[in-house]
């Protein structure tokens, strides 16, 4: 079956889809915050065949989440090292882990469990507001039409409901929602 290409898009989750959607590539990023730096202990750890491993790092090298890098001259063997592209994954990664352990745990309990090495307690991974730290719930969250939004697609989506509509352009970020006036006024 042919997949349909998500990568021009005008959607940030349609072209990430695109690049990192199959099921292997979110796993050789697993195993590569985890530690995993060579070709072989990618195998090993993931059961993965040899060409759809090649394909996914090399994709991820193509796109700039990996770098490949010589650790030996004779015969000539790569380490795959993430790019701080690839560290930026990360967030992904553990809110996908926390989703999984909340929903798909079975009754021993989660597989895995994160340690904060600043604080040394357990965590999990929180999606929060970036100015005022509150928990971002679907409920209180709305979605406007992007500047990167092409003007057809943003009209049909204010139309349709789907967006609603900026009145002036993004406020700079500050330091905390806090600071926001007790009532905005209506949108």
């Amino acid at each position: 079956m042919k997949r349909t290409p998500f990568g021009t898009w005008p959607c940030s989750i349609a072209r990430a889809v695109d690049l990192l959607g199959d099921w292997w590539t979110p796993l050789v990023l697993r195993e590569a915050v985890f530690g995993t730096r060579r070709f072989e202990e990618f195998q090993r750890s993931l059961g993965i065949g040899r060409n759809v491993l090649a394909q996914r790092l090399n994709r991820l090298v193509d796109e700039g989440l990996m770098d490949r890098v010589p650790y030996q001259g004779r015969p000539l063997r790569h380490e795959y090292v993430l790019t701080p592209k690839g560290r930026d994954f990360f967030p992904v990664l553990t809110a996908i882990l926390a989703w999984g352990d909340a929903w798909l745990a079975d009754e021993e309990g989660v597989p895995v469990v994160l340690r904060h090495r600043t604080c040394g307690r357990e965590t999990h991974a929180k999606v929060v507001c970036g100015e005022c730290g509150e928990p971002l719930r679907l409920e209180d969250v709305e979605a406007l039409a992007g500047p990167g939004l092409p003007a057809p697609l943003a009209r049909a989506g204010v139309a349709a409901g789907r967006f609603g509509v900026r009145r002036e352009p993004a406020a700079p970020l500050t330091p905390s929602c806090a600071h926001a006036p007790e009532s905005a006024p209506p949108p």
